[in-house]
């Protein structure tokens, strides 16, 4: 018989704020990485984001919850490995395309449920995020994006804890005058984040092609959390 585990395990707030108990029992456990929540309170949502864990959501018997994940493995990109394509190079130096970096979220979470079909990111993880704002001094949510004409192209929402910057999820314009404007927004925020004294940025789950592009490295759960912990 596998001793494979299926499931997922609640992880209430207390277990997540107790470094010892994740250390010992959650942190070694390969069998799993995905626990649930029904604590859509900030102070949750902010506690799980120091302990290393990345939250979406999903419904389940009509109830919408919080899945908190401590990944397998992690995309972590060290500034001096990013990869800047011709293609994008070539936009920077016929447009001097501008990052903007605000601590306003709206704007850029209604393009995003708007770009993704079946958005994990729902109105009641956008009211969570909201209200995590000015209640701890190390966690501090951004959103980086470009615009044209004050229409919004391409950008993305995720946090800051210590010196390091997580990304939660982004879109880009589809059109095709703006292609590779997506690619674009990361290679500028990457730029932003090493100009302003970020050890790396956590670019999270480790399956996506464009994120090695970038220039990622794959780190399993237990290297990324010693760099995790050095660093927030």
């Amino acid at each position: 018989m596998s001793d494979i585990q299926l499931g997922i395990y609640p992880l209430p707030y207390e277990a997540v704020c107790n470094l010892p108990f994740l250390t010992e029992h959650i942190y070694p456990d390969m069998r799993k990485n995905y626990y649930w929540s029904e604590d859509f309170s900030p102070e949750y949502y902010i506690a799980q984001a120091k302990a290393g864990f990345i939250a979406v959501t999903d419904m389940f018997e009509g109830k919408e919850l919080l899945l908190p994940e401590i990944q397998f493995s992690y995309a972590l990109l060290h500034f001096n490995d990013l990869h800047v394509s011709k293609k994008v190079t070539r936009i920077i130096k016929r447009d001097n395309p501008k990052l903007h970096i605000s601590t306003d979220i709206d704007p850029v979470i209604k393009k995003i449920q708007t770009y993704h079909r079946n958005c994990w990111l729902t109105p009641k993880y956008h009211d969570m995020l909201k209200a995590t704002q000015r209640i701890d001094d190390n966690f501090q949510l951004i959103s980086a994006y470009i615009e044209e004409d004050g229409v919004l192209i391409a950008g993305e929402i995720g946090y800051v804890i210590g010196n390091t910057y997580t990304s939660l999820s982004g879109f880009s314009s589809r059109e095709k005058d703006y292609r590779n404007y997506g690619t674009l927004q990361l290679v500028l925020l990457a730029r932003y984040l090493q100009e302003n004294g970020f050890a790396f940025w956590n670019l999270g789950q480790s399956y996506m092609p464009y994120k090695f592009a970038l220039g990622a490295k794959q780190y399993d759960r237990m290297q990324f959390l010693r760099y995790w912990f050095d660093h927030i």
